[in-house]
Order: structure tokens, then sequence, then C-alpha cells
């Protein structure tokens, strides 16, 4: 760094700094703050929309819950408005169990299959799987159902998979298999209170 002898010097020195690089200061200075600022409104509107989908999917779990099958255009509503979210998602959910109380098990397969389509969360996934081949037993569309288990890989989900593979080979009218099933089942230490009654029902 130069030496300067006097004040003068050290002022007339600062000033042809400042001619040289004084705008790109000021460039860098508006950017930096731009960037700031710009940087907190995005999160300020992230959070904002966050918000609002919270509470609009609270709405509707809420008609759901007071209506039924008959808050079904709104619901559906509020998903096709808020696809990029998991509330998206969970209202999905919400509404394919309705649906499937409504006895409309067509309508309650193509939402979860929708759901499983858009979800990001491995968890929500898993649970996703587990209704759809619920949902396909009850239709007789007992290998698919039993295909849709075969997707979930979460080992703290094996034992209910084995017991449900159990029932709809059961209902598929596969004895063996479904006691092979249910012995997996208890195997893999399922908290299911009624495991030993099927197991005992086919042992007799």
């Amino acid at each position: 760094m130069e030496l300067y002898d006097t004040e003068e010097q050290q002022v007339e020195a600062i000033k042809d700094w400042w001619k040289e690089n004084g705008k790109a200061v000021i460039f860098g200075a508006v950017l930096g703050l731009g960037g700031l600022f710009g940087w907190r409104y995005y999160q300020d509107s992230v959070t904002a929309a966050q918000e609002a989908a919270s509470e609009s999917y609270t709405q509707a779990v809420q008609q759901l819950a007071q209506q039924g099958a008959g808050a079904e255009s709104g619901v559906q509503a509020f998903i096709d408005a808020n696809k990029e979210t998991e509330y998206a998602t969970l209202a999905a959910l919400q509404l394919a169990k309705v649906q499937v109380e409504a006895g409309n098990l067509d309508e309650a397969v193509a939402q979860l299959e929708w759901a499983k389509s858009s979800t990001q969360d491995p968890a929500l996934s898993v649970v996703i799987d587990y209704r759809l081949a619920r949902i396909k037993a009850e239709q007789g569309e007992f290998d698919a159902a039993i295909a849709q288990l075969a997707n979930i890989n979460d080992q703290t989900w094996a034992g209910r998979v084995a017991e449900l593979k159990g029932d709809i080979l059961l209902r598929k009218g596969d004895e063996q298999g479904a006691y092979a099933a249910y012995e997996e089942a208890q195997q893999l230490d399922s908290t299911s209170q009624t495991l030993q009654l099927k197991l005992d029902d086919l042992a007799k």
C-alpha cells in the first residue's frame, strides 16, 4: 500500500480512486441490495402462498367432514388449484376416503393414482399404495391389488403388507397362500389384533 505524506495527498488519492471505481461500487451495492430485498420478497411470497394453501386445505377438509361426498366439487377445485403442493395430495387422499365410503370405488382409485403420481413424499406414497391395494381387492382385482402391495418397500409396513396380502389371497380362494402370508406377518411382529384369529380359522 502506498504511503501519503499529507492529508491532502490522501484526499486526492481517494478522489482519484473513487473516479475510477465509484460507479462499480454503486452498481455492486445496488445489485446486492436488490438481490437481498428480492430474496426477502420471494421468501415472503412463498410463505404467504403456503399459509394460504394451508388455510384452504383446512377449509376443504372441514367441508368433507361436514358434507361428505357433497363437498366433492369444492375439494376437487382446491386440488386443481394447488396441484404443485402436498396439500393437494393430502386433500386427494381425504376425498378418496369419502368416495370409498360412498361406494364410488373407481373415482377413489383415480384420485389415489393421481396422488401417487404427484407426491414427492415417500411416506405418503406408501399410504397411497396400501389404500389402492385395499380398494382394488374390493373391486375383485386381486392380482392388481397384490401387485400394488409389491410397490411398498418400507420395512416398517412389512407386517401390515403381509397381512393384507393374506386377506387378498383368502378372498381369491388361495387358503394356503393366505396362511403363509399371515405367518409371515406374525414373524414380522405385526401388531394386528385379529391376525391370530385368522391363522386359527385357516388351521381348522
